[in-house]
């Protein structure tokens, strides 16, 4: 059986700035297996948030493939990325991107509402998930009610209304003190290990860089 989630062939990635192409991605390869956690580190502006939108399927490649599970990618409509990325990518940020107007549990929901779960459903699973991070007394807190730690685990939980098989972190404890930092560490490495749920992240936290499985490091739009 393919224990492959993800792969990426090759790729390149350029921006048009003012008529000048400007490359970021200048030929990255990567393999993720399912379960395995891939720190990727670096300096800023090396590449690295460029890469996860690759591989989150928000941007097309320049040149190059994206094999998601086998599926090439890159030849799909927008439609079907689309509905690739809601079912199967789960997205962490250093931003928590919460509606402010939303309490908890109606943030974690809008993923399944959108792929068309009942709303009873929705609840359920969200209170389920906002419970697995430690939040089941914060249902009805909006987030400027919320601890950034708190904001962070509601966005987690979020990630994983659909049950993703990836999720892509891009410096999620960038904004989080020591011990949300911890928790928020230990609440990835359970899904990854309890669910099979395979992980690539950005970060520049030291812990979770030593603890991933594989790391690598990228400078100037390549691995080196």
């Amino acid at each position: 059986m393919n224990d492959i989630t993800i792969e990426a062939f090759a790729l390149y990635k350029s921006y048009q700035l003012d008529g000048t192409d400007i490359e970021v991605l200048k030929g990255v390869d990567l393999t993720v297996h399912r379960g395995e956690k891939v720190a990727i580190i670096g300096p800023s502006g090396t590449g690295k948030s460029t890469l996860l939108h690759q591989l989150g399927l928000l941007e097309l490649p320049t040149v190059g493939q994206v094999l998601f599970k086998g599926i090439e990618t890159t030849t799909l409509i927008e439609k079907k990325r689309a509905q690739l990325r809601l079912s199967e990518i789960g997205f962490v940020f250093q931003f928590h991107h919460l509606l402010p107007e939303f309490d908890a549990v109606e943030n974690v929901m809008l993923p399944g509402l959108i792929i068309g779960m009942s709303r009873d459903k929705c609840i359920e699973k969200a209170q389920s998930l906002l419970s697995q991070v430690q939040l089941q007394n914060r249902f009805k807190h909006k987030p400027g009610e919320l601890s950034g730690g708190e904001q962070q685990r509601v966005a987690l939980a979020r990630a994983l209304m659909n049950n993703p098989t990836l999720i892509l972190a891009d410096e999620p404890t960038g904004n989080l003190d020591k011990n949300a930092s911890s928790m928020l560490r230990d609440l990835l490495w359970d899904i990854c290990r309890d669910r099979g749920t395979s992980l690539v992240i950005v970060t520049h936290n030291e812990t979770l860089v030593s603890e991933a499985d594989l790391i690598l490091q990228m400078n100037d739009g390549v691995f080196v």
